[in-house]
């Protein structure tokens, strides 16, 4: 595990120097000033990528770890769409609370990830249009409905438990 969290002076592109971490599987670098993603050809076994709290406006550059990455924590950026999600293979993880997600359209992009099981996204727009956060849950459930958790709470396709 590699945390590169709050740095000082903080961190502001995801450079070529990620190349040295060819083994690292957990890679944070939240709180910091980075505004795209980048570089990440080299993390051949990345399967948790932490970038919250940072500038980042768009998934661009995410495909370099679609063959191994299985969650993706993207709270607190400037994100509007969510192009480029498709790429990814192996992600069940995506925390997208607070970004700029506007409208069902881009939501249902999240329908192209077929392994994909929990999402994050309360204050996104999208999800701000509704008063009652459970209306949100079950809108966002029918048009997403293999999810199995939607911020936080088990959606009506999940397990009922042991068989």
């Amino acid at each position: 595990m590699i945390k590169l969290n709050g740095q000082m002076p903080p961190i502001d592109k995801m450079d070529s120097t990620l190349n040295m971490l060819g083994e690292c599987e957990y890679l944070s670098l939240s709180t910091n000033i980075i505004d795209r993603i980048s570089n990440l050809g080299a993390l051949k076994n990345l399967k948790i990528l932490a970038l919250g709290r940072n500038y980042i406006k768009s998934l661009a550059g995410i495909e370099a770890a679609s063959e191994t990455l299985e969650q993706l924590w993207l709270s607190y950026n400037m994100i509007d769409k969510l192009k480029g999600i498709q790429a990814m293979k192996k992600l069940k993880i995506l925390y997208m609370a607070y970004n700029l997600v506007k409208d069902w359209a881009e939501y249902a992009r999240l329908n192209e990830v077929p392994t994909l099981e929990e999402i994050c996204f309360f204050g996104n727009p999208v999800a701000n249009a509704f008063d009652d956060p459970e209306e949100w849950r079950n809108q966002a459930s029918k048009r997403a409905p293999r999810l199995r958790k939607i911020d936080g709470k088990p959606t009506g396709s999940a397990p009922s438990g042991p068989e």
